[in-house]
């Protein structure tokens, strides 16, 4: 599975740990816990997590769960998840960036374990993640297996070549669209409707590139082979045509830049969808 733009360091050290066995230790016992909760969910929680020896098992587990269908059996897309996750050694750590972004940015996460089990950002992302891994495997009807599936289920659609870090967030994920040439970089945020699509019917490469540390608001486009700077928020319902300078914020149809955000501001991180002189998005 490969990445996106350079990676580097976090943006900010963020207060819980990133490291694979921290955040599996801490969501077995958050399943022990939901047990006690709520009895009725008790199987699943055992089966998908407490079964479990690590992180990767319990995520090819809960994916092929939810993805699979009459097409591909459960234990089908579970053997592919598997053998994505085997044959990339960064797998397990992009699936706990991938959570601890949740947990840091979603003020409505409290625990690991609800991402894990019922957010279908996470699922969607990390799906793609196994798509990805069979398209750069030359099985390409199986990615778009994967692919077509994640749409139906999750409505989140992203296209198997397009590439994505890690550390992001897709939140709520309903309606985000993302095409088959667009770059995703680290600690970016994704909220719904958002499309990372082309501009016509040019070939090649003709969607977007986005930095690190991006805030793409609810409903935003943006059309293009155009790159949108690092650290840069683009407003709810804003279409961008052209080219965003890193740490400034755009808005509108067609999208202009209405400010520039303060040194150290992180968008992505804080979710804060003002335009920095007091007006909301």
């Amino acid at each position: 599975m490969t990445t996106a733009l350079a990676f580097a360091p976090p943006l900010r050290a963020t207060s819980r740990s990133t490291a694979e066995d921290d955040v599996w230790a801490t969501m077995r016992a958050e399943a022990e816990a939901a047990l006690i909760e709520e009895p009725l969910y008790a199987g699943l929680v055992q089966a998908t997590v407490l079964d479990q020896r690590r992180l990767a098992a319990a995520l090819a587990h809960r994916l092929a769960h939810r993805l699979g269908d009459g097409d591909l059996s459960r234990l089908t897309v579970r053997d592919l998840c598997l053998s994505a996750f085997e044959a990339d050694p960064q797998a397990g750590s992009h699936a706990v960036r991938d959570l601890v972004a949740i947990r840091e940015r979603d003020p409505t996460c409290r625990r690991y374990i609800d991402p894990f089990l019922f957010y279908k950002g996470f699922a969607a992302l990390e799906g793609y993640r196994v798509a990805h891994w069979l398209w750069h495997q030359g099985r390409a009807t199986l990615a778009l297996h994967l692919q077509s599936r994640i749409s139906e289920v999750f409505g989140c659609d992203i296209h198997p070549a397009a590439r994505i870090g890690s550390g992001v967030f897709i939140d709520h994920a309903t309606g985000v669209v993302i095409g088959e040439t667009t770059v995703v970089a680290d600690d970016v945020s994704i909220l719904q409707s958002v499309t990372l699509g082309g501009n016509g019917k040019e070939s090649g490469d003709r969607h977007p590139k986005i930095a690190r540390g991006v805030l793409l608001s609810v409903g935003a486009k943006v059309l293009g082979n155009i790159r949108v700077g690092e650290g840069a928020k683009v407003a709810a319902a804003a279409v961008v045509l052209h080219e965003v300078p890193a740490h400034t914020t755009v808005a509108g149809v067609p999208a202009r830049v209405v400010s520039r955000l303060k040194p150290g501001e992180e968008p992505a991180q804080s979710m804060d969808q003002s335009f920095g002189f007091g007006d909301g998005i």
